[in-house]
């Protein structure tokens, strides 16, 4: 029996230094750019990485001045909050901003009702801390912790589904760049090695979960990102994530580019509410972003290849939109159902017409 593999290349989502460690390699040795204090490249460097261009691939759509906002952000003593609706790329966008910056997109806490302040700080070994009392051996680091020390950025998805006390333990290590440990003897203040900031994520469909404190809000610069506008930009995106996620499982076919255009449209159309031709439609209640379409066109291309030899059909939207788009009300059910029959009918194309063939698919 062969050995298993345990490389982080092989690992099913690799972080964003490791995906791309060759073009993070190849842009330092490049950079001549000034740096601010603690950072592993050039703000222009950073933003080439995020970006893209002839040499380097895109890996987020988005407006280069949004990506120039939080750069000048994070180089301050101001930290940064990413918000928007779900499924907009805040939390990758976070993740590359600190592997380029950072050189390491790890160090994050996950933010949730269940979220604790020692997760955030520090906790204790309670075998050491029985047996010798508070001692840094004792101590066990939080990824907030570890990146003061390291002059680091360190990531916090969610963090308005925290409780508000948790969210406040924030204010004094913002404000001041300092983590205390009381119950350590003598120093023990931990300052914010040069390159420390905190980068946020916030779902615009939380607000009033645990709504931030007005103080808590002044230590942060806030940045919506918002869905892709450009359709083009959109499908080339899909495109580009689903090639690379089955090429990563050594999956050789790829979607048919009429397949993912019925996937993409049918997205915006049913997330904006309204039709290419500038008619209005139903909006869902649910978000369909381009994540999910990205994670339905991938289960399309898997379905087609292992259960049947192809490369997905129409008709595999169709089911996928039922557990993609109608998760909360079953009033978006109904929605897909009317989309399909009165818009998609009436497209030309024969992809289109498979695609209105198979609304039988969706659940009663």
């Amino acid at each position: 029996m062969k050995p298993m593999t345990t490389t982080a290349n092989k690992s099913q989502r690799p972080p964003a230094e490791v995906l791309h460690a060759d073009e993070l390699a190849a842009l330092a040795r490049s950079d001549r750019d000034p740096r601010p204090p603690g950072w592993r490249l050039s703000m222009k460097a950073v933003r080439r990485f995020v970006v893209g261009d002839h040499d380097i691939k895109t890996k987020i759509v988005c407006p280069p001045s949004l990506i120039e906002r939080a750069m000048v952000t994070l180089a301050s003593n101001r930290a940064l909050l990413l918000v928007g609706e779900p499924g907009t790329a805040k939390s990758l966008l976070s993740e590359l901003l600190a592997a380029a910056i950072s050189g390491t997109s790890t160090l994050t806490i996950q933010g949730s009702a269940a979220t604790t302040e020692d997760q955030i700080k520090y906790g204790w070994n309670y075998a050491l801390l029985l047996n010798e009392g508070p001692s840094p051996r004792a101590l066990v680091t939080s990824p907030l912790y570890r990146a003061l020390q390291e002059g680091r950025i360190v990531r916090f998805e969610e963090i308005t589904r925290c409780p508000a006390e948790v969210q406040d333990g924030l204010l004094s290590i913002l404000s001041e760049r300092l983590l205390m440990v009381p119950e350590l003897p003598g120093d023990n203040a931990v300052f914010a090695a040069p390159g420390f900031n905190l980068i946020a994520t916030a779902n615009t469909r939380d607000r009033g979960v645990n709504e931030m404190s007005a103080a808590l809000k002044r230590r942060f610069a806030f940045e919506t990102v918002f869905p892709i506008a450009s359709y083009d930009e959109e499908l080339a995106l899909v495109q580009r994530e689903v090639a690379r996620m089955l090429a990563h499982d050594g999956v050789a076919t790829r979607p048919a580019s009429e397949v993912l255009e019925v996937l993409v449209t049918t997205f915006r159309e049913l997330r904006q509410g309204v039709d290419q031709e500038g008619g209005a439609i139903e909006r869902l209640s649910t978000v369909v972003s381009t994540a999910e379409a990205v994670s339905v066109a991938y289960g399309v291309a898997l379905r087609g290849h292992y259960l049947r030899g192809d490369s997905g059909q129409p008709g595999d939207i169709v089911e996928a939109l039922a557990g993609a788009a109608a998760k909360d009300n079953p009033d978006d059910l109904k929605k897909i159902r009317r989309y399909i029959e009165h818009k998609a009918g009436k497209r030309k194309g024969e992809h289109w017409q498979q695609f209105h063939a198979a609304r039988h698919l969706l659940p009663q």
